[in-house]
């Protein structure tokens, strides 16, 4: 038996890669079935296994190229269900898929968005759905590439989540909004799913109710990280903002918080969800972001989905979504097989074959079990997930209730510690009462006996203080005022002397007594020695004596210590005296020195009070003086306009002269008023300045526009009105020299310009053009008579026109017959479009008169709308013209005394006639009119004719004209070189004075476009009468005559405006 290590190398090199494109081929047919079964018609849920196969392709192949190859030919404008469902599936497979499928949908995403705008403008429920979702859409593919850290499925870490919202405190801001607007989304999409369905009935159990809650399980599950982040940064935003800077954030997490908790909460009641996802619950109310504490409250919300059942499958399809080869690829690679080395010996099989043959079916078998297993892994993953979420979610509860309870314990040891140390405080304070219990009773036992000595002694210095209470109110009194002092000290005085007097008096009569005293005892002394035998009889006496005398000597020291006394009172008395007025005379020269401080000031506020003053006054004068010279640089501007040669070829119309003549008037009104203003308050100079400002403004535009005006007024008006500008100007530049000097300023006197704008503004109404004044009585019936004229013009044109075609039949033949008959044939089509084109606007003219009149007459409708009226007169006199010189220039031509370039020129006159006329009809008839439909069709038309006739006169011009056969027979080198160099100075001489012509033209089309925009004034020609009958000949007749309007403003058109006549430019 052959080994399968013999097989040749170009059948190895065929079979891989047949194996590849094969597989290909069963790939994108499985993915196709499984699209086309996933995004259909039918109002019911995306079955599971259809999306996990799409996921799973999008694995294989590493994107979401095949997806979007199939998606893009989908039928989606057809159908609302359809397009709701491809946003369904489009939803998984950016949350589920690979990564690299938001790259792939970041290229289809005007797709989305048209998709979305296409179903937002239809009418229809499942349309308004589709608008929310791709807008849901676009804005997570929007988010997820401009922070690749987030993947589509929204499953991060903290720390991706810290590390994606960075330091600085502005990409933390700006991260809060983008998911705020993220989580705005997704509860929009969910709630208008909720507000088409009827939550009243079992709903959610209709394959109708399922098809459209169906995608509110990615919803949930986006919804629950994105609350999670945004709780996280909204407090990390909060420390290290001010809460008041974030209160519209706060305001606008409240409002989403409360969506989100309600779109749960009904989510949670519905019996599709119960069996599909494990819905979490939000807590009540939100989180306190202003307690920093509050984040170790906050629990993740957790979605776990369950375990899938597994009769949901179909394990037979199980393979299609295999990167195997199908089972007929056997028989595939043994065609090419026996095409490379032709057919077996027999219809026996060789032992490689079937040898390769069992190694295939043994890969198909090993692929499929692969495949299942895949499966199963990828469920038990699935399952998984969810216990490990289910798991990190009572992790993460344990952990808050830890961090709660050591704050809890943290909590009770601290108040542990504060009743400790109340209880040792206590403690303290007991010992400290009881010392303080002793301390009283000896501060009592001493109190008691202080107070004995305190009555003895009061009892002792009663008599004392009895006597000082005169001396003790004076000193109070004293205390009181400095004026009292001083009468305190001359009653202390006083007393002190009478004091000294009572003491001397005192002493002198114990002095007296003791003298007294001293001859009595010289006396008895003198008796004693003469008695001595008495003395013993006597010495009672003595001993009453020497009593007397200790009594005295006592009374004598009781006096000299209460003297002392009272001098050391005084004294007292006189220091406390002598203190206060210290302190007095400080508080003197302290008032004295604010006083003349505060004066000082005083005078300092008011010299800068004054300065202000005169500075305000100033700036106010050099605002003006700068506004009064620029004002007189504008006024020499406009004077020197009146001499400048260049401004000679300016022109202006006296109603706009007048307009601006009766402006500056009232300007001038203005400006006196703000002068008088400005003379009784000068501290305000805002009233003058801009009086001045447009005063100079409006004045000098009077003097250019009557500069102006001038150059087309007759001689004598003309110089009238330049004196008067200069007298304007020179009386104006007066007043701003007066207005720039202060002793000038009060004579100034700003009526005096009055009196030349008003003889400006009467030369101006002197200029009007009194020849253009039409009654509106016959405004009405001119344009009826012209359109008439018109008419009668075209069918006379007719007429002639055959009359001509007749003649040249019977005087001509030959070429000429045919050239001339074929010339006017295209003149009598042009005739025929015309007298059609005119009908046709005279009954778009009577739409317009009849729509738009009202209750007013035809004439009234006419001479309010003069304008309109005398611009369709005028195109209608064009018309009549062109129609007549087109006659003539073709009789002309007939007659062979005219020239082909004049039918030319008159068939692209009639071209640009009809032009005018359909566009002075078009201005006030209505869009949607059939009048005017026709007349534009009419315009083309004659358009086509003019054209024809163009064309028909060149090919005829070519066959008539005699083209000479040049003979250069005969002809010398020298004679040709001669005739060479006169033709080149002919050519020459015929491009000057074609360059020539084209000047003239330019300056006659310069002259006529002057003229039609000029006013018409006495000494021109008067315009002729309109009539109805044109005229033969080369001149224009009056039919033809183009009228120009003299320009008015807008605002001075109005019921009892004249009207102006057409005015004649030859």
């Amino acid at each position: 038996m052959n080994s399968i290590k013999n097989v040749p190398a170009r059948v190895l090199n065929r079979r891989p890669g047949h194996s590849l494109e094969a597989e290909r081929e069963q790939f994108d047919k499985t993915q196709a079935i499984s699209i086309s079964k996933a995004i259909n018609t039918q109002e019911a849920p995306v079955k599971e296994k259809h999306a996990r196969r799409i996921i799973l392709g999008t694995h294989h192949e590493k994107g979401a190229f095949t997806f979007w190859s199939y998606a893009i030919g989908l039928p989606l404008p057809s159908s609302a269900i359809l397009s709701w469902k491809f946003c369904h599936v489009l939803h998984k497979v950016l949350r589920d898929g690979h990564p690299n499928v938001l790259h792939d949908c970041q290229r289809y995403r005007s797709n989305i968005r048209e998709i979305g705008d296409l179903w937002g403008h239809l009418h229809d429920r499942y349309g308004q759905l589709v608008n929310i979702y791709t807008k849901l859409l676009l804005t997570k593919i929007a988010f997820h590439l401009k922070h690749p850290q987030f993947p589509a499925g929204l499953e991060v870490t903290d720390e991706v989540l810290e590390k994606a919202a960075g330091t600085d405190v502005n990409n933390i801001f700006q991260l809060t909004v983008e998911m705020f607007d993220y989580m705005d989304c997704e509860l929009k999409l969910s709630e208008s799913v909720f507000r088409q369905l009827n939550t009243a009935i079992a709903v959610s159990q209709m394959s109708s109710g399922q098809c459209r809650l169906a995608p509110l399980i990615q919803v949930i599950q986006d919804c629950s990280h994105l609350y999670h982040y945004t709780v996280k940064l909204m407090f990390k935003l909060h420390s290290c903002l001010p809460a008041d800077t974030l209160q519209g954030h706060r305001d606008r997490f409240h409002e989403q918080f409360h969506s989100l908790r309600n779109f749960f909460r009904r989510a949670s009641d519905m019996l599709y969800f119960k069996r599909l996802i494990q819905i979490p619950r939000l807590p009540e109310g939100p989180p306190n972001f202003l307690r920093a504490s509050a984040l170790a409250e906050h629990i993740k919300p957790v979605v776990v989905i369950p375990e899938e059942a597994p009769e949901d499958e179909e394990p037979e399809n199980l393979i299609e979504i295999s990167t195997g080869p199908p089972a007929g690829e056997p028989a595939v690679v043994a065609d090419l097989f026996e095409q490379t080395f032709g057919p077996p010996n027999g219809s026996m099989k060789d032992d490689r074959d079937l040898q390769i043959e069992a190694l295939k079916r043994e890969v198909e078998m090993l692929r499929s079990e692969l495949d299942k297993i895949k499966l199963e892994a990828q469920r038990f993953i699935s399952q998984l997930k969810g216990q490990v979420n289910a798991l990190e979610a009572e992790l993460e509860e344990q952990r808050k209730q830890k961090q709660k309870a050591l704050v809890d314990n943290e909590q009770l040891r601290h108040e542990l510690a504060q009743l400790r140390a109340a209880q040792v405080e206590g403690e303290r304070n007991q010992g400290l009462r009881e010392e303080a219990e002793k301390k009283a009773s000896a501060t009592e036992a001493r109190y008691n006996k202080l107070k004995e000595k305190h009555s003895e002694l009061v009892n002792t210095h009663a008599e004392l203080l009895r006597k000082n209470a005169d001396t003790a109110k004076q000193l109070t009194v004293t205390q009181q005022s400095q004026e009292e002092v001083a009468r305190v000290k001359e009653q202390l005085v006083f007393q002190v002397e009478q004091v000294k007097r009572e003491s001397e008096m005192k002493l002198e009569e114990q002095s007296d007594q003791l003298e007294k005293l001293k001859r009595e005892l010289e006396a008895k002394a003198g008796e004693l020695v003469r008695v001595q035998e008495a003395l013993s009889r006597t010495e009672q006496s003595g001993s009453e004596l020497s009593s007397r005398l200790d009594a005295l000597s006592a009374d004598r020291d009781e006096l000299s210590r209460v003297v002392q006394q009272r001098e050391a009172d005084l004294l007292a008395a006189q220091s406390l005296a002598r203190e206060k007025e210290a302190a007095l005379s400080q508080e003197r020269q302290r008032i004295s020195q604010e006083r003349d401080e505060l004066q000082g000031r005083l005078a300092d506020k008011e010299s800068q009070e004054q300065g202000l003053q005169q500075r305000l006054l100033d700036e106010q004068f050099a605002m003006l003086r700068a506004t009064a010279a620029e004002a007189e640089r504008i006024l020499q501007d406009a004077v020197g306009k009146l001499d400048d040669p260049l401004h000679l070829r300016c022109t202006s119309s006296p109603d706009y002269l007048v307009s601006r003549a009766q402006a500056a008037l009232d300007a001038v009104s203005a400006l006196e008023k703000g002068h008088a203003q400005y003379l009784t308050s000068r501290a305000d100079a805002s009233g003058l300045v801009a009086a001045l400002t447009r005063f100079s403004h409006l004045t000098a535009d009077t003097i250019v526009h009557g500069s102006a005006t001038s150059h087309l007024a007759p001689t004598d008006p003309a110089d009238r009105l330049i004196d008067t500008c200069r007298e304007c100007g020179a009386r104006a530049l007066e007043l701003m020299g007066q207005l720039q000097e202060q002793q000038a300023l009060l004579q100034a006197r700003p009526g005096l310009v009055r009196t030349p704008l008003q003889g400006i503004l009467q030369l101006g109404q002197e200029l009007k053009p009194k020849s253009l004044d039409v009654r509106e009585e016959e405004l009405g019936a001119m344009v009826d008579k012209e359109m008439a004229a018109t008419s009668a013009a075209i069918e006379d044109a007719v007429r002639r026109i055959e009359d001509m075609m007749n003649q040249a039949r019977h005087a001509s033949s030959g070429v000429k017959l045919e050239v001339n008959e074929r010339i006017l044939n295209s003149c009598t089509d042009l005739m025929k479009a015309i007298r059609l084109l005119v009908t046709t606007s005279t009954s778009l003219q009577k739409e317009i008169v009849e729509s738009g009149r009202g209750a007013a007459t035809q004439q009234e409708f006419y001479a309010k709308n003069s304008r309109w009226t005398e611009g369709l007169i005028s195109a209608s006199k064009a018309v009549g013209w062109g129609a007549t010189q087109l006659v003539e220039s073709a009789d002309k031509v007939v007659l062979h005394t005219g020239k082909y370039e004049e039918l030319i020129v008159c068939s692209h006159e009639i071209a640009a006639s009809t032009a005018q006329l359909v566009a002075a009809s078009k201005v006030k008839a209505d869009k949607h009119s059939p009048h005017l439909s026709r007349l534009q069709e009419c315009s083309r038309t004659v358009n086509e004719m003019a054209g024809n006739v163009v064309a028909s006169t060149k090919s005829g011009q070519e066959q008539v004209e005699d083209r000479d056969t040049m003979d250069f027979s005969g002809l010398s080198l020298i004679k040709l070189k001669k005739q060479e160099m006169e033709t080149q100075v002919r050519a020459l001489e015929l491009e000057k004075t074609l360059e020539v012509e084209r000047v003239r033209l330019g300056e006659l089309r310069r002259q006529h476009y002057l003229l039609a925009g000029a006013v018409g004034t006495p000494g021109e020609e008067e315009p002729s009468q309109p009539s109805a009958t044109p005229r033969s000949g080369t001149k224009k007749p009056p039919l033809a005559q183009k009228p120009t309007v003299a320009p008015r403003q807008d605002h001075q058109l109005d019921k009892k405006d004249g009207s102006y006549a057409a005015q004649v430019v030859n």
